[in-house]
């Protein structure tokens, strides 16, 4: 092998790589319908997950202030309790049964103003020893009091202290009191205002937490004193441990054998107790975890379902787009196309603009084969009517010149009808127009001197090409012989429809000084009496008047209908 066929077929090759290098990849529209559910699904799904995050940070710091809200709710609750015991506990010892050492009688009153309270009064002297207790009858032997430490820090300040819980002996169950030195007794003796742990409950269980918290009010040594329903037993620690600081607005996380859970701690100021709230942080979370799980499983769904109706759609569509190829391959061939009812609109439109585009091609090659016929069948028309245009012109003419100067104004008439034919095309050549073109040429200056009126009527192929010849013939005879050869003369055209069907036309030319033509059969009277007679099956009259010569025609409406068929080729050809 040559080493210029080698680098060619190198080129061919090389050629051929890079060809098929650029050839675009086909994709099934189901890919894209897929990646159009991508692009929607999976960023609506993104956002909504954002969307939920923040609404569930929202949502966390609207359920942390509300538990912050109702620890210091609670907390204010039994700050109430106590101050309202402090009170009690004032006005007790300000009754003048007690004042005056009359112990019974203080003892039934103070019974009697306690009933229902839940609240015991307790007279205690400098040695801790119970003198009265009203939560049990006067004279009733009793012991030391049970809480010696807040009987002490009673007697080293003249407010009142308030005692983390304890379990009473004299109760039988876990209790606290609010201790107070009576003033201007000496040796100084306590008055006690002591009250079941119990009775605090109250205040914790009317308030609502939100769903997994639990709230329980602890002293300071952090003993449960009340707690919310199963959340902690009275007189035992709790296990949320208490820190330094606490009392915030805010959420503390903490960790208890292993658990995390957010907690709340409010300090009281009065009592010394704290009031704790808490809940697992998986509890706290769930909400936003269930949501986001929901939202995963509906995301799920979403795209199975879009996926399902992406394939479904893209099903369909490609099926009508391979009825489409169909069709448009068959239009190809040049075979009848009928319209398809696909289910996709538009693809429905296409299917039906492919038929129509079929049904105009097949009419146009139908039109383009019949105007092959008409164009070869007018060309022989056109053929016959110069051949007998020559030999008539031939004969009277008296030289070469002659001839060649009257043949080619003949042809001139011939291509304006043919220049008419080709501007106005299937519509019709207005015969008006027809005139004008023809007469113009040879009309005078003076426009007074011709007149035209008429309908407007249009004329086919066959008819344009007669009467335009007929009308040249008559416009140069006019120009040579008649109304356009002197002054003063005058030609008035005037054509109607008359009855029967028929189109009436008059040519009628006045002229001064009129001399009567000779009886000799020139080119423009074979054409005038044969060829429009033959031709458009007329009648046609030829009258000389003193004045002038009149031609009338009364042609049939059916042979200038422009709407008529073109005549077949066995038709009459003008005979000339």
């Amino acid at each position: 092998m040559s080493q210029s066929a080698q680098q060619n077929e190198s080129n061919t090759v090389e050629s051929n790589g890079r060809s098929a290098r650029r050839a675009p990849v086909s994709i099934p529209i189901i890919f894209y319908l897929a990646f159009l559910v991508a692009v929607v699904v999976l960023p609506a799904t993104a956002f909504t997950a954002v969307l939920l995050a923040r609404h569930n940070v929202a949502q966390e710091e609207t359920v942390q202030t509300f538990t912050v809200a109702t620890a210091r709710s609670v907390l204010q609750s039994v700050e109430r309790e106590i101050s309202g015991m402090i009170t009690t506990q004032r006005v007790l010892m300000s009754i003048e049964a007690l004042n005056a050492g009359n112990l019974a009688e203080f003892h039934d009153h103070a019974q009697t103003a306690l009933a229902g309270t839940g609240s015991y009064f307790i007279i205690a002297d400098d040695e801790f020893n119970q003198i009265l207790n009203t939560r049990v009858d006067y004279g009733t032997p009793l012991g030391p009091v049970s809480d010696l430490g807040s009987a002490r820090r009673a007697l080293e300040t003249p407010d009142a202290v308030v005692s983390d819980v304890f379990f009473g002996q004299t109760a039988q169950e876990y209790v606290f009191n609010v201790v107070r030195q009576r003033p201007g007794i000496t040796p100084p003796q306590l008055a006690i205002l002591t009250q079941n742990a119990s009775s605090l409950s109250n205040a914790l269980l009317t308030r609502e937490l939100p769903q997994g918290w639990h709230v329980a009010l602890v002293d300071s040594s952090n003993i449960v004193l009340a707690a919310s329903q199963d959340a902690a037993s009275i007189g035992e620690p709790l296990f949320i441990p208490l820190r330094e600081g606490s009392g915030g607005a805010r959420w503390i996380d903490t960790n208890i054998a292993g658990e995390d859970y957010k907690t709340i701690i409010q300090y009281s100021i009065l009592t010394g107790w704290y009031v704790v709230a808490w809940a697992p942080s998986s509890q706290v979370a769930e909400p936003l975890r269930t949501t986001l799980l929901w939202l995963l499983a509906g995301a799920v769904v979403i795209v199975g379902l879009a996926g399902l109706a992406a394939w479904l759609i893209g099903q369909q569509i490609a099926s009508s787009v391979r009825g489409l190829a169909r069709q448009a391959r068959a239009m190809g061939a040049g075979q009848e196309i009928v319209a398809m009812a696909y289910p996709v609109q538009e693809l429905a439109a296409v299917s039906e603009a492919l038929a129509d585009a079929g049904a105009k091609r097949r009419q146009a090659e139908t039109e383009s084969r019949f105007l092959m016929r008409e164009v070869a069948h007018r060309s022989k028309n056109q053929l016959t009517v110069i051949s007998a245009m020559a030999k008539q012109t031939a004969r009277g003419a008296d030289n070469v010149e002659k001839f060649v100067e009257n043949f080619q104004n003949r042809l001139y008439g011939l291509a304006r009808s043919t220049d008419l034919l080709l501007a106005h095309g299937t519509q019709g050549i207005g015969l008006r127009d027809l005139f004008r073109t023809q007469i113009d040429p040879f009309r005078p200056e003076d426009p007074s001197r011709v007149v035209k009126t008429g309908v407007n009527v249009y004329l086919n192929v066959q008819a344009a090409q007669v009467l335009g010849m007929a009308a040249h013939e008559l416009a140069t005879n006019a120009a040579k012989y008649g109304a356009f050869s002197r002054e003063g003369g005058k030609l008035t055209v005037n054509w109607n429809r008359a009855g029967g069907g028929r189109l009436h036309l008059v040519w009628r030319e006045t002229v001064p000084g009129f001399e009567p033509p000779s009886d000799r059969k020139g080119f423009g009277t074979v054409v005038l009496q044969t060829m429009v007679a033959g031709a458009l099956k007329a009648d046609v009259e030829r009258t000389v008047h003193a004045d002038g010569i009149e031609w009338v025609f009364s042609i049939p409406l059916e042979q200038i209908d422009p709407d008529r068929d073109s005549p077949e080729n066995d038709e009459l050809e003008p005979d000339v």
